[in-house]
């Protein structure tokens, strides 16, 4: 049942980012392009659950889980907010990030072998530098940009920032709580990307 809830959460996911993708061509939007990518990190993410529930977790699984999930999914956010704002250099300075994250993704050392189900707590795997300290510095810095864009604009565009900052929050609480499994996890992930995707629709 994990593995299943897992993958349909992939698979919403994965339709939000593709919808977001089209809307972005259709209209050359980079601020919804940078959605689109944070949406579909927030797919694989969704995925590597779904792998590791389904057939254990392994190395590969847990580096692809930390990539998508822990290093990309809200400095790609945050980048979008910016755009949206205006702010032209988050463009540049996100993909700087995102092949950085790749990079230390591919090449972190893991201090302990990743076997067993549940989702493997990245404490007992990672170091603290360079990995954990580039995620923190990423997930804080891109949530700061999505909040702090959502509250100046809220006035402007209430009903679609609320669900922006309800997408944060469940997003938050997904990856902040211990013991919810990959159930858990992918449903919060999947609730996520609706209210991301619900606020840039209605809010465009």
């Amino acid at each position: 049942m994990d593995a299943l809830l897992a993958f349909a959460a992939a698979i919403v996911a994965l339709r939000l980012a593709a919808e977001l993708a089209r809307r972005a061509a259709r209209g050359r939007r980079p601020d919804l392009a940078a959605w689109s990518a944070s949406l579909l990190a927030y797919a694989l993410a969704a995925a590597a659950l779904a792998a590791g529930a389904a057939g254990g977790w392994d190395g590969a699984t847990f580096r692809l889980y930390y990539l998508f999930g822990g290093l990309l999914t809200a400095p790609l956010l945050g980048v979008g907010s910016l755009l949206r704002a205006g702010v032209r250099l988050a463009a540049p300075a996100g993909l700087v990030y995102a092949g950085l994250a790749l990079g230390v993704a591919a090449a972190m050392p893991l201090t302990r072998p990743v076997a067993g189900s549940g989702v493997p707590d990245v404490g007992d795997h990672v170091d603290v530098f360079p990995a954990r300290v580039l995620a923190i510095a990423g997930n804080s810095l891109g949530t700061l940009a999505v909040v702090g864009v959502a509250l100046l604009t809220l006035r402007r565009r209430p009903l679609g920032n609320a669900f922006v900052l309800a997408g944060v929050g469940a997003a938050a609480v997904g990856s902040g709580l211990a013991g919810l499994g990959e159930a858990g996890t992918a449903a919060l992930l999947a609730l996520a990307a609706a209210c991301f995707y619900a606020g840039v629709v209605v809010s465009r």
